[in-house]
């Protein structure tokens, strides 16, 4: 039973626990004709080859602004549920990340005066690294991809004794990833549709439970890591390819255990973008909103103006900015 893995009141009860140690992140309703204005169509944002639709009829949004989460990013919220739902022993915890989680767990550990050993592969983002650096947190740059800092992290915990705190396939980050779904019904309730990055699936899986079949939740990859798109079609979670400019945030290789059951029940669709689209799509919230986005953040709006997703007329659209952990430089 899916309910038996997580179900509203848990996330409930989960946010309630979670609620002094993070933030309770705000929505903007913006024009994305407005967006569209800013598209780099010409490559005259550095990015070239960008599909889109036209800007007429393109509708209103609602942005939840996950990026202002505190450590940057949703995983703030999986981190905080993890260390206090669960009893941390004192070797302190583990993780492994491509970036964002790592920088969760580096802050909800220093918060709780916690050890923390954070492994993260070769791809992960300078800004990312430095940022788990400075929390204090022992760090271990080890392999090219998600895959083969997780398999050195569950090592390190094997023989250390340190408590795991897994992306994505954990019930404790469901629970907390599920706590932004929660906000948001309370500041979008009319909301028909909520479009979410997908990587491991942890926070579609968290949001998709909250919901539960009662707003249409829409999964965008990058079409160079389809981990949710492959194991839909391969009926499980199943090796994908992890190469897009997402990759440090969106490219795990696989969907989790936990989450692939959940979206099969309440995800509707996943639908890909591609690399320029996503470009294109980051510059274009700094160039019309300065909303600061990493690109793994932007695929939702990418995923609407190139029209990998196009809402019916009428339709209520609400979009997760998910993290903004990056260099300034990205956004040119």
């Amino acid at each position: 039973m899916l309910a038996d893995v997580i179900s509203r009141d848990d996330i409930r009860g989960t946010y309630e626990t979670i609620r002094p140690y993070i933030r309770r992140t705000p929505v903007i309703q913006v024009d994305l004709g407005e967006l569209d204005a800013a598209y780099g169509i010409d490559g005259s944002y550095g990015v070239s080859g960008v599909s889109r639709v036209s800007g007429s009829g393109l509708p209103a949004a609602t942005l939840k602004l996950e990026q202002l989460q505190c450590a940057g990013s949703f995983k703030a919220r999986g981190a905080f549920a993890n260390l206090l739902l669960r009893d941390v022993p004192a070797a302190g915890v583990v993780a492994a990340s491509g970036g964002n989680h790592g920088v969760a767990v580096a802050y909800a550990a220093h918060r709780r005066g916690v050890p923390a050993k954070i492994f993260v592969p070769t791809v992960s983002a300078p800004a990312k690294v430095e940022r788990i650096r400075s929390l204090g947190a022992d760090l271990v740059v080890t392999g090219e991809r998600y895959a083969d800092a997780l398999a050195a992290a569950q090592a390190w915990a094997a023989s250390s004794g340190a408590m795991s705190v897994h992306a994505f396939d954990q019930r404790e980050t469901l629970l907390g990833q599920g706590t932004l779904a929660l906000e948001l019904a309370g500041q979008a309730g009319e909301a028909d549709t909520v479009l979410v990055p997908v990587g491991g699936g942890g926070l579609i899986a968290g949001i998709a439970s909250y919901f539960a079949g009662t707003v249409r939740v829409i999964g965008v990859e990058p079409d160079g890591a389809p981990t949710l798109s492959y194991a839909r079609a391969q009926g499980g979670p199943a090796d994908a390819p992890a190469g897009s400019v997402a990759a440090d945030a969106l490219a795990p290789r696989r969907v989790g255990d936990l989450v692939f059951p959940i979206t099969q029940s309440y995800v509707e669709d996943v639908v890909l973008v591609d690399d320029a689209s996503i470009l294109a799509a980051q510059q274009a919230l700094w160039r019309a909103l300065r909303i600061a986005a990493e690109p793994a953040a932007s695929v939702g709006i990418a995923a609407l103006l190139a029209g990998a997703y196009k809402p019916e007329p009428g339709e209520r659209v609400a979009v997760v900015i998910s993290g903004a952990n990056m260099a300034p430089s990205q956004l040119g």
